[in-house]
């Protein structure tokens, strides 16, 4: 499961929440920022660097190893480090850091050793993923799956990927890859230049064998489609300024909606700033989003900016659930609390703190927790999530079968106040009226927040 996802380039320094990354700037500033706009660096495929010799691994591993061992203690928002024994536990998990044989095996190490604070966004992220993080872009086959019943199920096709042309759909079990039967696991990343065949079984329950050739694919993507009754779905997967200017210019250009379906399933976060100017979309003035607290006790209460907004005052639901997290909690919890939406779905992540990424020798990054952050209820949304005013049960196989959505449905019936309102989201994307799709992350350094949460896209 991912951690994190991309943000739009900042200056070094800027905070931003992927989970949340904040920036004390002017609103003036801010707009200047925003407008300025950042992009990724070109898609290109990760390639595997060659097998170092032994006595250069180990001197590499080690040396990522006591940068992430003084790194933590120097930048975490908490002095005492929840009363964990640091030096003990970089002791304990150092000598099975210098023994790994490549970077997969170094960085599980460097999990489990992150893993003893129980704190989300401290993470340390391999040099495969922060060059997807950087380009936007993944190597795959474009599908992606969780899963769900003991089973690995695809959830959805990224239209006009591999997958998507071959045929694949929503429901299909993945049983295997490259022959190997997935026990538990995901497929392991696709290598440039070099088919990949996968084991199904179909809607049918009947086995297929595809072999693809993975392409590059965007982390993430940006959806507007008209529902019945004048309701307008949006849905993005990241709190950065491409999005958010998608978002303002979807609300302007649609201003005679009845309704908002806003879907951030599958939204892990991203600069703090753009999500408070996200909630500015949706008010016609400032409001309060909640308090970031430094390890020096300092404490900053942030607001929500109508800066250049839609100033969209209609109904409003919010689709949420453990894909959910940092800055898109933090949206979802502000506008819930300021009785601006109704929240459908499940409990979020509840993996709320704002971060920033530091570069790792290697080409890694760590993410770091620099600030905790403060609900407007006063409480820490850290561990706790946010809870919907609705609640849906969890997807299930057979609806993935059927193309139906309950969390659609079900805030359909919200806004038209109709019990009966069912829909069936069309598989292939239909009735769409924008789609584009790119993201960014922030370089090492941009202060951010943001949690991988959400399931893998092959």
């Amino acid at each position: 499961m991912l951690r994190r996802k991309s943000l739009s380039s900042l200056p070094a320094g800027a905070r931003s929440l992927r989970f949340p990354v904040k920036v004390a700037l002017t609103g003036a500033v801010l707009s200047a920022l925003l407008l300025a706009g950042g992009c990724a660096s070109a898609p290109t495929a990760y390639i595997e660097p060659a097998p170092l010799a032994v006595p250069a691994r180990t001197a590499l591993n080690l040396e990522i190893f006591d940068t992430v061992a003084r790194l933590v203690p120097d930048k975490y928002f908490d002095p005492h480090l929840h009363g964990v024994d640091w030096p003990a536990q970089c002791a304990r998990y150092r000598p099975d850091a210098a023994t790994a044989t490549n970077d997969a095996e170094l960085y599980s190490v460097l999990d489990r050793l992150c893993a003893e604070l129980k704190e989300s966004h401290l993470t340390p992220l391999p040099p495969r993923m922060t060059h997807e993080i950087r380009t936007a872009h993944r190597l795959a086959v474009g599908m992606d799956c969780m899963r769900l019943e003991g089973r690995l199920v695809v959830t959805e096709l990224i239209p006009g990927s591999p997958a998507a042309e071959a045929g694949v759909l929503p429901g299909w079990e993945i049983v295997s890859c490259e022959g190997r039967t997935l026990a538990g696991g995901f497929p392991p990343p696709a290598q440039p230049e070099r088919p990949v065949t996968y084991g199904f079984m179909d809607l049918a329950n009947q086995p297929r064998a595809i072999t693809f050739k993975p392409q590059l694919i965007p982390r993430a993507r940006l959806l507007a489609r008209e529902l019945p009754d004048g309701i307008l779905y949006l849905r993005f997967d990241q709190f950065d300024r491409e999005s958010l200017r998608w978002l303002s210019r979807q609300l302007k250009d649609n201003h005679g909606m009845t309704g908002v379906v806003l879907d951030l399933r599958d939204n892990p976060g991203g600069l703090v700033y753009v999500a408070n100017l996200a909630v500015g979309e949706f008010f016609n003035h400032r409001v309060v989003t909640g308090e970031f607290i430094r390890s020096s006790g300092r404490v900053t209460t942030a607001h929500g900016w109508p800066l250049f907004s839609a100033h969209y005052t209609g109904p409003l639901v919010i689709l949420a659930g453990g894909g959910t997290g940092s800055a898109a909690e933090i949206f979802a919890h502000v506008m819930q609390q300021h009785g601006r939406a109704t929240i459908v779905g499940r409990r979020t992540a509840g993996a709320v703190i704002a971060s920033r990424t530091y570069p790792l020798p290697g080409g890694g990054w760590l993410q770091v927790p620099i600030e905790d952050y403060r609900g407007i209820d006063g409480l820490r949304l850290e561990g706790r999530g946010v809870t919907p005013d609705i609640a849906v049960p969890p997807l299930a196989v057979a609806d993935l079968r059927q193309g139906r959505d309950h969390d659609v449905e079900v805030a359909l019936s919200k806004l038209t106040a109709s019990a009966t309102s069912r829909l069936a989201l069309p598989a292939d994307g239909s009735r769409q009226m924008r789609s584009s799709s790119s993201m960014a992350m922030p370089p090492a350094g941009a202060k951010t927040s943001f949690a991988t949460t959400s399931a893998p896209t092959q």
